[in-house]
């Protein structure tokens, strides 16, 4: 269950070598998170995630887990919840291909949007079920900014997120009243460290920093967040942009 502060005990992540999942769960771990569960597909980076947060005094767990196997979830993620209760699921999975790449090899653009919304879709729909069941919990799904708008920088991209997002919506409301809350996190492009020359453009965010707006998040039951905050105005304001004018923008987003 999860604490006075709406502050997880137990979680799972899907996408177990996620730069902003890993950040998140250590963060959730300094606090009151003490079972994590790390999906993913077997390799020394998931065996990594799992050793680190062990140091950190957490009891981890990892599970096969492919994005692409929609088919395989439900038969994974069971074997997690019927461990014991998930207070958070965080479906932290997702590629960002290549665009012009893809542009190039349709069968590449397909795959981009089999992982970030078929995937998606279907573990989504798998953990959203075993959280009713058990009649608790948080659903947190990682979006992007990039699916507000389709620019033509990583429109394919964009899309799969885009779609990700209204189906995140659509199943908070869809939960709205069980006892399971779903929050959508919209970030901007995710850097590890600084942009080229030393600079972060203003829309720039780190994985802790995300992982600071999902703890902040959590404790207000928050539907959507937006990292940083300051995306929410300007994102109202460029949904309204004539698309001529749009397609001239010099957009860093």
């Amino acid at each position: 269950m999860k604490d006075a502060f709406g502050l997880p005990q137990s979680l799972l992540v899907l996408g177990g070598t996620s730069r902003i999942a890993l950040a998140t769960a250590r963060r959730l771990v300094a606090r009151r998170t003490r079972t994590v569960w790390l999906a993913g597909r077997p390799s020394p980076a998931l065996d990594r995630a799992a050793g680190e947060l062990r140091a950190l005094g957490a009891d981890v767990r990892t599970v096969d887990f492919d994005a692409l196997d929609a088919d395989s979830h439900e038969t994974a993620l069971g074997k997690v919840f019927a461990e014991g209760d998930i207070d958070m699921v965080l479906l932290a999975f997702g590629v960002l291909g290549d665009q012009a790449h893809d542009e190039r090899e349709p069968s590449a653009a397909v795959r981009v949007a089999q992982t970030n919304y078929t995937g998606a879709v279907a573990a989504g729909l798998v953990s959203a079920q075993a959280l009713q069941a058990q009649g608790h919990g948080s659903l947190v799904v990682l979006s992007s900014v990039a699916g507000e708008r389709a620019r033509r920088g990583d429109f394919i991209y964009g899309s799969s997120k885009a779609g990700l997002d209204a189906f995140a919506q659509g199943l908070g409301d869809a939960l709205h009243g069980t006892g399971v809350h779903v929050t959508v996190v919209r970030p901007g492009p995710v850097r590890a460290g600084t942009a080229a020359g030393g600079r972060r453009t203003p829309w720039e965010c780190t994985p802790e920093e995300v992982a600071a707006a999902i703890e902040l998040g959590l404790r207000r039951r928050a539907e959507t967040v937006w990292v940083p905050g300051a995306l929410r105005v300007v994102m109202s304001v460029l949904r309204h942009v004539p698309r001529g004018m749009f397609r001239r923008l010099p957009l860093l987003l």
